[in-house]
């Protein structure tokens, strides 16, 4: 453990002890292989997150492996220990990364890269994987953000495209046989599916800086590599106890998984296209691992995960189910993510039985026009009839979920938000007075549109930092500020998240040299500087005109193109196409 002297001296030490409740302890002596499983967040947000929380229990029922924890150091803890020389350990046994078989990073969202860089060094590690050899550890990938490895790649060793519940237990077992000879091992799972082995390919580039071509340099690489998906999710491991922190996090609440995927077809969304196919887990399933996980954590919250969980078949049941177990045990019920038209009353009802929270709606769009672009199959009846639905089960906090900058939008379709906003209010305030008990709560979050890979928008430019600022003032405008507040995302840090991306393998140059002019925690407003990165991209000479505001051709080979994740490239540019014919 670091000691008592730089504990003390630091905002959280909670954040850097580990010792939580149902940690898993073993000792290392006794397995072959230790992976250090590396969030390259903060330990508040990253100990929120429900796949740590599946991994660190599927790796560690493998008698013969030891997952053990570590999270970005903020930067008080990280100023202590480059003074004093201190190496990044994980929780469990506070050991050194360097000193584990596998550091394997979550990819969630593209601003932790330059964290990523940041854990690497601390940790004493090259950061590039060319400057590696057999005595260090083996650097891993997986998540989302895996779906474009490119920006990363020259930094790992290999990444796991899909759910890793089906694939890592395979990679561990041949991880056995070939300890301490890396480029063996890498040959051995590269013809794995969903491993891609970065070194193992070359990329050739055209004059006006596209790629020519993409091309496996190794024997045992595939031309493509497919994604792995989960077949059976009530067969899938789920963990019987989760990690419950010490100190306050994001979420403190168990966290039930009732499907993956999404029956929808929203052409922004990358995650409804990646966790294809839809799959759903049954109720005697979601009801039994949430009276293990309640029992072995303390928590008064079970919140229901997914895409959409209104869009589950069983959810009335599930909630009386649940209700029926636990209401009496004050244990309340929530829905994270609600699709406005299917908020029945009924649901609503059931799910407030214990105590109320503010809902969450996403109509994405203020105006019809942008719904039936992105494919948001919703109408403005059925939003203010969800609406209604929501305030008269006594709801009066509603927070909804748009976007601005998509294709095809206007100002007008930016003053519709404000409009909503307001009809929204003046539903409230068409309530009989005994059911209006306070002044409405209601919240208005723009975030700014991203194209994402394996999206139907991924050929889409994006808009300047400029633009996107003029489009939050003019949706400003049309906001009541006395009966609804208005929150945006900064429009600089979306433009770059949107060079990430969709960025190529040159892109790992900006985010080391970003990396070096002192970029860390970029996701938060206080530690984001745009100076470093616009210093990154003159001192690296790549162009963000180049990565953000042209259009991609159709034929133009993207970066992400050697992944299959099982819908068709002809597919997503047919969806293109109907978006466009929607703005007609």
């Amino acid at each position: 453990m670091y000691s008592d002297d730089v504990l003390l001296r630091v905002e959280k030490p909670g954040r850097y002890v580990g010792n939580e409740i149902n940690m898993i302890v073993k000792d290392p002596k006794t397995v072959q292989t230790r992976f250090a499983f590396a969030f390259p967040e903060v330990y508040e947000v990253g100990m929120s997150h429900n796949g740590l929380q599946i991994l660190y229990s599927l790796f560690n029922t493998l008698a013969d492996v030891y997952c053990e924890r570590v999270f970005a150091p903020w930067s008080d803890m990280e100023a202590i220990m480059r003074e004093e020389g201190l190496p990044l350990k994980s929780l469990e046994t506070f050991t050194p990364l360097k000193d584990f078989d596998f550091v394997g990073f979550t990819l969630q969202y593209e601003m932790t890269y330059t964290n990523i860089l940041n854990m690497l060094d601390l940790a004493g590690l090259p950061l590039r994987s060319a400057n590696r050899d057999d005595s260090h550890p083996l650097i891993v990938g997986g998540g989302p953000c895996a779906y474009n490895p490119e920006p990363l790649a020259d930094f790992f060793d290999f990444f796991y495209i899909g759910e890793a519940e089906e694939l890592f237990p395979q990679v561990f077992d041949i991880h056995k046989d070939h300890k301490g000879t890396k480029r063996e091992f890498l040959e051995k799972i590269a013809g794995l599916q969903g491993i891609y082995v970065p070194s193992f390919y070359d990329v050739a580039y055209n004059e006006n800086g596209t790629i020519a071509n993409f091309t496996p340099n190794n024997p045992h690489a595939p031309a493509r590599v497919r994604k792995v998906a989960v077949r059976n999710m009530d067969e899938a491991h789920y963990p019987e106890k989760a990690l419950v922190p010490l100190i306050e996090t994001v979420h403190n609440r168990v966290a039930l998984e009732v499907f993956r995927g999404c029956i929808r077809g929203c052409r922004f969304c990358q995650a409804g296209y990646i966790y294809r196919p839809h799959r759903n887990k049954q109720v005697d399933t979601l009801v039994s691992q949430a009276k293990s996980l309640l029992s072995a954590s303390g928590h008064e919250e079970i919140s229901l995960l997914s895409l959409a969980t209104n869009d589950y078949p069983h959810l009335n049941e599930l909630v009386d189910k649940l209700n029926d177990c636990f209401a009496s045990e004050n244990i309340s019920i929530s829905l994270p993510s609600l699709r406005i038209d299917a908020a029945n009353q009924t649901v609503l009802e059931k799910v407030q039985k214990v105590r109320k929270s503010s809902l969450t709606f996403a109509p994405e769009g203020g105006s019809q026009k942008m719904r039936d672009i992105i494919n948001k199959d919703i109408s403005e009846e059925e939003i203010f009839e969800g609406v209604c639905l929501a305030f008269e089960g006594g709801w009066d906090r509603l927070k909804l979920y748009f976007i601005i900058g998509l294709p095809g939008e206007d100002d007008e379709d930016l003053a519709a938000i404000g409009k909503l906003a307001n009809d929204i209010v003046e539903i409230y305030y068409g309530l009989p007075k005994e059911k209006r008990k306070r002044p409405p709560g209601i919240t208005i979050s723009a975030s700014c549109f991203v194209p994402k890979p394996f999206t139907p928008f991924q050929w889409f430019p994006q808009h300047s930092v400029d633009e996107f600022s003029r489009k939050q003032r003019t949706v400003k405008a049309g906001v009541n500020g006395k009966r609804a507040s208005y929150k945006y995302h900064d429009s600089d840090v979306s433009v770059l998240e949107g060079t990430l991306a969709r960025g190529d393998r040159r892109i790992a140059d900006l985010i080391e040299s970003a990396w070096r002019n002192g970029a860390r925690f970029d996701g938060w407003s206080e530690h984001f500087s745009w100076e470093k990165w616009q210093k990154a991209f003159e001192n690296t000479g790549l162009s963000i005109d180049f990565y953000n505001f042209r259009q991609r051709e159709y034929d133009e080979i993207l970066p992400w193109d050697f992944i299959d994740i099982g819908v068709p490239k002809e597919y997503l540019i047919k969806e293109n196409e109907a978006s466009k014919h929607a703005n007609r």
